[in-house]
Parts: C-alpha cells; structure tokens; sequence
C-alpha cells in the first residue's frame, strides 16, 4: 500500500518532524521572535499541526492496531461504499 515506507517509518517520520517543529518553536519563543498574537500566520501553522497531530494518531493506531481489527475495519469501509 506505502511502497517501500511501511506505516512504523512513516509514524518515526512525522514524529520527527513535529519535534523539529516544536524545538524550532521553542527556540524562536527563548529568542522572542515568536510569531505575535493571532496573525494569519499564526493560525495557519496552528492548524497545520493540529491536522498533522490528527494524522500522527490515526498512523499510531494503524501502527499499533491488531491486524485482525484493522482488517474488519477496512472491510467495513468497503462495504459502506458499496
């Protein structure tokens, strides 16, 4: 389904790059070049992480979902779409 990233690589990815995001944040705050207030800017990176912490959790339960479940759960979407 991913190629040659399976669902754990692609989990450690997008946790690595959050945290390089948050450490980058935490620098700019220490520095005081944090982004001011609620700028346009501001609410979009907001809402991109926010977005990316959704898919980090759905990644995390595929990654750690007993295959069975995730089996029955794919078989039930198909059958929605039908």
């Amino acid at each position: 389904m991913f190629g040659e990233i399976g669902v754990f690589t692609m989990v450690v990815l997008i946790v690595l790059i959050v945290t390089i995001g948050r450490t980058y944040r935490e620098r700019y705050k220490a520095m005081g070049r944090e982004p001011v207030g609620d700028s346009d800017e501001a609410l979009r990176l907001r809402g991109e992480v926010t977005r990316l912490n959704e898919r980090i959790a759905v990644l995390e339960r595929l990654a750690t979902d007993p295959a069975k479940r995730l089996s029955d759960q794919i078989d039930a979407l198909d059958d929605n779409r039908k």
